[in-house]
């Protein structure tokens, strides 16, 4: 499962998660499980904001080698699941690449789809959802700008959050693709025959002959000709 992460900035929430994800790929020997983060307005190029560093290496996770980028349709495309950090970034994400939302949701909003109807693959929280319908405080706010307290508790949040809903999902769905099958053979065969000629239907002259031809032919499938 390939998931991808989305905050405004890209520099605190969604690399926290994201490096998390790769902390907890690791622990339990998941090849399969990957992400990847971006902001709707990212600081392009920017590490990792120090403090939420700190934040990341206090919860075990590495915070080395990251810079931010844009959120771009093509990481939403390759993505099995997205997980934005507000609802209004949430839906930013759904409106950057229409069709969507089947696999886009709150971190808070998945997670407690997960743990409260044993949803399992991004599939099944989908339907779940359509029945759970809208959580209450479904944000992670952005700590930037705010002590170093703010940040260790949105930290703390983001772990809590995330950390049961990975336990919760098959993480090996939407990863595995089973091979196509290889096609038969098809039996030679000889020149085409000949197709019938299509009939011509002919039709009195209309007032507006080229709209009306062009909606007999869409109709009728055969050429079209007018006469007095």
């Amino acid at each position: 499962m390939h998931v991808l992460f989305v905050c405004s900035g890209n520099v605190c929430r969604s690399p926290i998660a994201e490096r998390l994800t790769h902390a907890y790929a690791h622990a339990h020997d998941l090849p399969h499980l990957t992400a990847e983060s971006a902001g709707v307005r990212a600081l392009v190029g920017f590490p990792i904001e120090p403090v939420a560093a700190r934040v990341i290496e206090g919860l075990g996770a590495s915070a080395d080698g990251f810079r931010a980028r844009r959120l771009r349709p093509e990481m939403i495309k390759r993505a099995d699941l997205v997980l934005a950090m507000t609802e209004q970034i949430r839906d930013r994400s759904m409106e950057l690449l229409l069709g969507t939302s089947h696999c886009t949701f709150t971190l808070r909003e998945a997670r407690r789809i997960a743990t409260d109807t044993g949803a399992r693959t991004v599939a099944e929280l989908a339907v779940a959802r359509r029945e759970y319908g809208e959580i209450d405080d479904a944000n992670i706010s952005d700590p930037v700008g705010l002590g170093e307290a703010a940040f260790t508790q949105v930290g703390d949040r983001i772990a809590a959050e995330l950390m049961p809903l990975l336990d919760a999902l098959d993480l090996g769905s939407g990863t595995k693709r089973e091979p196509e099958p290889e096609a038969e053979p098809l039996p030679e065969a000889g020149p085409d025959p000949e197709p019938p000629p299509s009939p011509v239907i002919h039709l009195p002259l209309s007032p507006r002959p080229l709209i009306a031809a062009r909606a007999a032919s869409s109709i009728l499938d055969y050429p079209v000709s007018w006469s007095r």
